[in-house]
């Protein structure tokens, strides 16, 4: 769901956002106020910097009028920011407002191209980095590149729910998640500033190492484009992903909100022949929570028009308990060469020890609430079972990670990278806020035996399938949840 769509009049919290931030800013200032980099204070403010950086989502997706006042609220915001800067200069304090800045001064650039000649993607400065020897991560052929079976998702990103780091702490995440070897990042056009994030980091790379970095982002249409579909109108698209990450988007997954609107084929047919004709803007392309039906409509129509697929992948939720890739979704990409790049494989983190042998948890609880990916799947667990039956896999699971050394998060992600098709999953990554890197690089090294596969399958499918074929016809195949709609 996008950003702005929790605002029932989101011009209005817009004018309230931009008229109170500039004051909040401001009475740090004239209030003295000190704080250390993990004091509660210091907190408490990259929090309303991570708030900030959502709010700008929501201003550019409420698609505002592009007023004088707009462009002096904006301006205003960002003269606070330039103030308080200043002031932990001098009085030698962490500047807690870096990430609500940049993305402000995008939001500026958004709307006021004239405002900012240019954005800056990084002070210049190159970062000290070397990637581990070949041989370090698991890899997979995805167009012309190969890629780590692991991506790190930026969708966190997207929520202050998550938790909020200061640019140099996510700065200093991404730098260890590339010398572990895990070069590819996923992100969207509405994951907040994580195509900001992005495009600091590998813009402050060696050329050497930034051309190997792996930018995979998304363009993702939620409600009809009301214009006729050209060359410039999706030209415009791509080149706006490209503003953002400054520089070259290597994979653009495209998601489309009504199959009934047939203009995604268009729009398909014109993102693969400016991945050849733009080739400095744009690598490769693919889809984003296509089902069966769609991929094969669109791979014929592909190979109709253009002679080729031209298409290289199809994001999709799979895990142990959603596995309706299985019904039709890996048959059609084995079919056109097409690899699945999988998310919600830990079924946001619920598929962890931490949840074996433990209450179902209560979605409301203020001492222990649950983010908003673990609220998504627990609904998900719901449509496949019951808790109980729930805690049944996790102790499968259990007895595997014990088998193989290795914990339950390991063996949920290694069963989905022996599914058919499956090029890499997108693990989440809260970068600045919690450190994984070292637990993650376990899912490699080892695989699932076949009787350790059917063990978990008794579970992830049910007797006779009844799991999945429950699922499927509560849900609908792969992305219908995001179209509200069954085909």
């Amino acid at each position: 769901m996008s950003a702005a769509s929790s605002l029932t009049h989101p011009r209005n919290v817009m004018d309230d956002v931009l008229i109170s931030n500039p004051h909040f800013v401001n009475s740090t200032i004239q209030g003295n106020a000190s704080w250390t980099n993990s004091s509660p204070l210091s907190q408490a403010l990259h929090k309303f910097a991570g708030d900030g950086v959502q709010a700008m989502q929501a201003l550019k997706e409420s698609v505002p009028e592009r007023t004088p006042k707009l462009r002096e609220d904006l301006q205003a915001l960002l003269a606070s920011f330039s103030s308080s800067h200043t002031y932990c200069m001098n009085s030698k304090l962490e500047y807690p407002f870096g990430r609500a800045e940049r993305q402000v001064r995008d939001t500026l650039q958004f709307f006021f191209p004239d405002a900012i000649r240019q954005l800056s993607s990084g002070d210049g400065s190159a970062l000290d980095l070397t990637l581990p020897p070949e041989g370090t991560v698991e890899k997979f052929q995805l167009g012309d590149r190969q890629l780590p079976r692991l991506f790190n998702g930026l969708w966190q990103l997207c929520s202050p729910a998550f938790g909020a780091g200061s640019p140099e702490e996510q700065q200093q995440s991404l730098v260890k998640l590339a010398k572990a070897g895990l070069i590819a990042a996923d992100m969207a056009d509405h994951y907040g500033d994580a195509e900001l994030v992005y495009g600091d980091f590998r813009n402050k790379l060696p050329q050497h190492i930034k051309d190997q970095v792996f930018a995979s982002t998304k363009w993702c249409v939620f409600k009809p484009i009301k214009t006729i579909v050209t060359t410039e109108y999706v030209l415009s698209a791509v080149k706006e992903r490209c503003r953002r990450l400054g520089g070259r988007v290597d994979l653009l997954q495209f998601h489309w909100f009504d199959y009934e609107s047939k203009e995604y084929l268009q729009i398909l047919r014109e993102l693969v022949g400016i991945s050849k004709s733009h080739p400095k803007l744009l690598s490769a392309v693919g889809l984003c929570n296509f089902d069966a039906e769609h991929t094969e409509e669109v791979c014929k129509y592909m190979v109709d028009q253009m002679g080729e697929v031209g298409i290289v992948s199809n994001q999709v939720q799979f895990s142990p308990i959603d596995t309706r890739p299985l019904i039709g979704v890996t048959q059609v990409c084995e079919k056109y060469n097409l690899k699945l790049l999988t998310y919600g494989s830990l079924c946001g983190g619920l598929l962890t020890e931490k949840w074996l042998n433990a209450p179902p948890p209560d979605i409301y609880s203020p001492s222990n609430p649950l983010n908003p990916s673990q609220r998504k799947y627990l609904d998900m667990i719901n449509h496949w079972g019951t808790w109980h039956e729930f805690q049944a896999l996790l102790s499968t699971l259990s007895l595997l990670a014990a088998k193989y050394n290795v914990s339950i998060p390991d063996v949920a992600s290694r069963w989905v990278l022996q599914q058919p098709s499956v090029g890499a999953i997108l693990v989440g990554t809260r970068l600045g806020v919690s450190d994984r890197c070292a637990d993650t690089l376990k899912v490699f090294g080892w695989t699932l035996g076949n009787t350790d596969i059917m063990a978990i399958d008794a579970f992830a499918h049910g007797k006779m399938g009844e799991k999945l074929s429950t699922v499927y016809e509560k849900i609908g195949d792969c992305g219908q949840e995001y179209r509200g709609m069954r085909a």
